[in-house]
């Protein structure tokens, strides 16, 4: 009688069974490969360092964290800008925006190397539609209404719009440093329509902001199932969130990196 005639059957198929899970768990540990690459894409009326709190607590997680300057001067400079920084990136990104920037990543997200949407408190048009088509059905906010042109069509926000709507929360030191920074802001690049939505054929997460006076929250809410999106979550914030609870910000992208990872 051989040896393996000894052990018992059922024995046997515990084995098999133990060494296929093994396998299997290999297998696909392999075939994931883990997210470590973060790109932020800003809103308008700022910059890159809106994401000032958000960005060391993200490389404490052990991630590669990459904030793109948009220049705000057109939709496709944003786009071009935004996808130089995508193809530096070695292997796989979650591309994360602020309001505006969620247009920006809606149709730069559509490259290859992007395997995830997060959505913070922001836009998220369909292909066809520009920023404005998205959040008109919901009524211009009170932000919106504080938004000045100038002769050559940059938009800039008033005193008013910066303490009331945008930065509200925060402290009026920080308000007066928002007004003094902000970028001149293409004002037709919010009628520009895009042609493709990265979200369609890519997994999505959604951040809103309940108190946001910016961008229609309900226009948020929305995003959720329009989306599909995989997660969401409401903070009790206004529109410049990353900046308000920077730590849940950063919690939530963390989450969406794991996820996309899977």
């Amino acid at each position: 009688m051989s040896y393996c005639s000894r052990i018992p059957l059922n024995a046997i198929h515990g084995l098999i069974l133990a060494v296929l899970t093994i396998l299997l768990s290999s297998s696909g540990a392999q075939a994931g490969t883990p997210v470590k690459n973060i790109v932020l894409v800003h809103g308008a009326f700022s910059d890159a360092t809106s994401w000032l709190s958000v960005i060391p607590l993200l490389e404490a997680d052990g991630y590669h964290v990459v904030a793109v300057q948009n220049p705000l001067i057109s939709f496709a400079e944003e786009v071009a800008a935004t996808k130089r920084i995508i193809a530096l990136q070695d292997g796989p990104v979650v591309l994360v925006a602020h309001s505006w920037g969620g247009v920006v990543i809606t149709q730069a997200g559509d490259d290859p190397k992007v395997v995830g949407l997060v959505y913070i408190s922001a836009y998220a048009p369909d292909a066809g539609q520009s920023a404005n088509d998205a959040s008109s059905p919901y009524g211009w906010t009170e932000g919106q209404k504080q938004i000045r042109l100038d002769d050559a069509k940059f938009a800039s926000m008033t005193f008013k719009g910066v303490s009331e709507d945008i930065a509200q929360r925060l402290p009026l030191a920080t308000q007066q440093l928002f007004f003094a920074t902000q970028g001149q802001t293409y004002g037709p690049m919010f009628d520009e329509k895009i042609t493709v939505a990265a979200w369609q054929s890519k997994p999505s997460w959604v951040l809103i902001s309940s108190n946001d006076r910016m961008l229609p929250p309900a226009m948020e809410r929305a995003e959720v199932d329009r989306l599909h999106a995989i997660g969401s979550i409401t903070l009790p914030t206004g529109h410049m969130s990353l900046m308000e609870d920077p730590a849940k910000v950063a919690a939530f992208i963390n989450m969406a990196a794991i996820a996309a990872s899977k």
